[in-house]
């Protein structure tokens, strides 16, 4: 049997194998594998054992065979050019004996009747020549002498003249060439074979005088010429240069059909060689006869095969015995790694004490948690060398308990020391241990380390004070109640200080805010959206609301959101903020606008008086004067009912253009609440225009304006906007006159016309004056408050312009006005959006129309 060192693969070579003697190589190479593989391959050895032994005898008969086709081929090669060997020679003889006739011929040694009687002799005597011809130098038959064997048509006539065959053309070539040649002519299906030709030359004293040409049989040439014991042999044949058989048989192999039990015949050994003086033309080929072996040796064959079946059907049924062992034992194996490896694997330690308390097993984890080898622990009774010694009493009440069957379920935890003397928490649970028997052996106990549990349930703790402590100092009511119950989940201190511990405060503050909560009156203690998805709900944005409690008297802002809680129910929790101190401070804020408001107004009235003044007595004046021409005429009897209706009525028109410019003093200084109306853009711009125009023209300005065609109306307080144009009108002049502008160069341009500004439609109002512009410094702080140019300017004209346009959602901007390099003027703008739909609808029965506005 071949061992597994003779069966294995070549191992790949390794430092650790550098022995020079190879057994003591092999020998470690086998221990170093594992008793898995050398038990896999010691299996294979049978196997591996019947394949060597089936291909050794296959290789020694296939080798014996090879070995016989082999020395076959050499004899015939041997025997056949024997064979040529013997037919050259024959060749060169008759080709001496004719040449010496022909040398004899062109000597004139001898006739026609000595060439015949020679020419008898000699085809008498050698059977394989034939025909013996002597042809004059034109190709005519002199005399021939043929053998009675030769057919008709082979037969040469005396005077015949050669033709153009086979023989003409060789004729011919010895004429040319002077040198003796051998043809064999082609062979003609249907005819007698061709005789084999050769041409001698005879030479006379100074020219070609014709040849001798003797024709050869080539069978008889086969069979006189080859040894006997080679014909007995082999099948020779004789061919031409196209492969066409001249003489012989060839040997076909019949197709008989082959026995079983014998072998395959092996294919005929065949040797083909040309003649030496004919050339290709002609050649011997020699075929081996195929022979069997014998039924001895087909027998012998079979016996060894037969042995070797025998012996693999034993070796194989060895194998799967093998087999069936192995698998069994690497089942065995793997279902004891299995185990052991569930066992290295579990977290939780295990221990396991007999009846009297000493320890008899642990695990790996067991030795990985208290740092103790299982050799140091197993075998050791109480006290236990992983028992902290302050805890000696409690674990060995503890360890009777248990040896006594008195198990708590739930485990009771300990305080377990390491080797390197570290504590850690644990959890025993105690399980009696009962063998196949359905006996006790003793108790197992399985031990979790709690250390990282315990902590964490610590910081849990700690953090759930913290945040208790942190929301408890808040300064704002904090409260979460589930959506359809009445139960309160939290509320925090300054909840309860306000509203006690119910859910009436929590729902108050919802129901008083506005904001969405339903509740459902007919389930109680049920989360009446249980089941509904709640992550589009609790990742919403919060809600806020401010609200007045009056039960507090305080001003609250409530903002809620939905989360939710620890138990899954959708719950809502509302925050409320005291901004009682907030809105004191926004109202007195707003009040303090109002006031800057209402004296910014007054500061410019007070600018503006001289010019009302100015403006009042032209109509005043008109009055005294027409009152006082009334009187005179009246005095001197000259006043005519006519002129006294003519000056009335001029009376009475100054008397209202005065009444018309009060009117407008007094509605612009006068502040009431801010009023919001839908207000034709038109209607701002004349109001806005008759008081600017009175300062324009004190000043000597020329102020002109455009309004685009079909502006829609906007929503607006009427008296700020128009406050904003005088205010930017008079500061137009007032750069003018800082200027000092020639007459025609004195103009201030109001334009309103309509404009989109990020994709919301508005009307831009422009004030352009032909002043000197604002340096950069001044632009840098331009709409800051307090911040003034003027000597005696406050700073809050153009802070609280700006301050009106942004409450109106708009804009306010200015620029100055460049020709080339050279500040030829600034340009005041502020744009302010158009009233939406829904506005006009609210606001349409409000719109302001100049006929419309009552006195005040």
């Amino acid at each position: 049997m071949v061992s597994p060192e003779q069966k294995s693969p070549a191992p790949v070579a390794s430092p650790a194998f550098t022995s020079a003697d190879p057994t003591q190589w092999w020998r470690m190479w086998w221990r170093s594998l594992s008793p898995t593989r050398q038990d896999r391959l010691a299996a294979l050895a049978p196997l591996v054992s019947v394949a060597l032994f089936m291909a050794a005898i296959i290789a020694a008969f296939w080798y014996l065979r090879a070995e016989e086709v082999d020395r076959g081929e050499q004899a015939l090669k041997r025997d056949v050019e024997y064979a040529q060997q013997r037919m050259r020679l024959r060749l060169l003889e008759r080709q001496e004996q004719v040449m010496r006739i022909a040398r004899d011929l062109s000597y004139g040694d001898i006739g026609t009747v000595e060439f015949g009687n020679r020419a008898e002799v000699l085809v008498t005597q050698y059977p394989e020549l034939q025909v013996l011809t002597w042809v004059d130098r034109d190709g005519r038959i002199i005399t021939s002498y043929a053998a009675p064997t030769v057919p008709r048509e082979q037969l040469r006539m005396p005077a015949e003249r050669l033709g153009k065959d086979s023989a003409g053309e060789s004729f011919q070539q010895v004429k040319d060439s002077y040198q003796s040649v051998y043809h064999q002519p082609v062979v003609v299906p249907g005819q007698n074979p061709p005789l084999l030709q050769f041409h001698a030359p005879v030479m006379g004293t100074s020219s070609f005088g014709g040849t001798v040409m003797a024709e050869y049989s080539v069978d008889s040439l086969m069979r006189y010429a080859t040894p006997s014991e080679l014909l007995a042999r082999y099948a020779i044949t004789m061919t031409d240069a196209q492969g066409v058989l001249i003489a012989g048989t060839p040997l076909k192999r019949p197709h008989t059909a082959e026995h079983w039990y014998q072998i395959a015949k092996p294919e005929a050994s065949e040797y083909q060689i040309p003649i030496s003086p004919v050339g290709n033309s002609l050649q011997i080929k020699g075929q081996a006869y195929s022979t069997s072996l014998s039924m001895v040796g087909n027998g012998m064959f079979w016996l060894v095969a037969s042995l070797s079946m025998m012996t693999a059907w034993l070796l194989l049924g060895t194998w799967r015995h093998t087999r069936k062992r192995l698998r069994a034992q690497e089942a065995l194996v793997a279902e004891t790694n299995f185990r052991r490896a569930m066992e290295n694997s579990l977290l939780t330690g295990m221990r396991a004490l007999d009846m009297q308390g000493r320890i008899t097993y642990v695990n790996a984890a067991f030795c990985q948690m208290t740092g103790w080898s299982e050799s140091e622990l197993v075998g050791q009774t109480p006290p236990y060398s992983y028992w902290t010694e302050s805890d000696y009493d409690y674990l060995h009440s503890k360890l009777n308990d248990e040896l006594s069957g008195k198990t708590l379920q739930g485990g009771f935890q300990v305080r377990v020391r390491r080797k390197n003397g570290s504590m850690f928490d644990a959890r025993l649970y105690i399980s009696p241990l009962i063998d196949a028997r359905g006996q006790q052996t003793g108790w197992m106990s399985s031990m979790t380390d709690i250390t990282e549990s315990k902590r964490i349930r610590d910081q849990l703790a700690a953090s759930h004070d913290r945040f208790t402590i942190v929301l408890e100092a808040l300064d704002a009511s904090v409260s979460v109640a589930p959506l359809g119950s009445a139960e309160l989940l939290f509320a925090n201190k300054l909840y309860r200080q306000w509203f006690g511990s119910q859910t009436t405060g929590h729902l108050q503050l919802v129901q008083q805010a506005g904001l969405p909560a339903e509740r459902s009156e007919t389930v109680d203690d049920e989360d009446g959206l249980m089941g509904f998805p709640t992550d589009p709900i609790t990742s919403a944005s919060s809600n806020n609301a401010e609200i007045y409690v009056a039960e507090l008297g305080k001003w609250l802002e409530v903002r809620s959101r939905y989360l939710s809680w620890v138990d899954g129910r959708l719950a809502q929790m509302v925050i409320a903020t005291d901004i009682t101190q907030r809105r004191m401070a926004e109202e007195q804020a707003a009040r303090q606008a109002e006031q800057a408001q209402s004296a910014s107004r007054l500061i410019t009235m007070g600018e503006m008086a001289s010019s009302v003044a100015h403006e009042l007595n032209q109509p005043l004046t008109a009055i005294s004067n027409y009152s006082s021409g009334m009187l005179t005429r009246l005095a001197n009897g000259t006043l005519t009912e006519e002129q006294m209706k003519f000056a009335l009525e001029k009376t009475a028109h100054q008397a209202q253009r005065a009444g018309q410019i009060i009117q407008r003093i007094r509605s612009f200084v006068k502040r009431s609440e801010p009023n919001r109306t839908m207000a034709q853009v038109e209607s701002i711009v004349d109001e806005a225009l008759e008081l600017a125009n009175i300062e324009m023209r004190r000043r000597n300005v020329r102020l002109s304006h455009f309004v685009a065609a079909r502006i829609p109306p906007v929503l607006a307080d009427t008296i700020l906007i128009e406050q904003v144009l005088i205010n930017l009108i008079k500061n137009a002049g007032e750069s003018i006159d800082q200027a000092q502008r020639t007459t025609a160069q004195r103009l201030v341009e109001l334009r309103v016309v309509p404009k989109e500004v990020e994709g919301q439609l508005g009307v831009e109002f422009s004030v352009q004056d032909s002043g000197k512009g604002l340096a950069p410094e001044v632009q840098e702080r331009l709409f800051e408050a307090f911040f003034s140019t003027k000597n005696e300017g406050m700073g809050i004209g153009l802070n609280l312009c700006r301050s009106i346009v942004e409450s109106h959602d708009g804009r306010m901007a200015a620029e100055n006005l460049y020709n080339g390099s050279e500040v030829v003027g600034c340009r005041f703008s502020f744009w302010i959006p158009l009233a939406t739909p829904q506005e006009k609808g609210d606001n349409l029965s409000t719109v302001i129309n100049p006929n419309t506005r009552n006195p005040a």
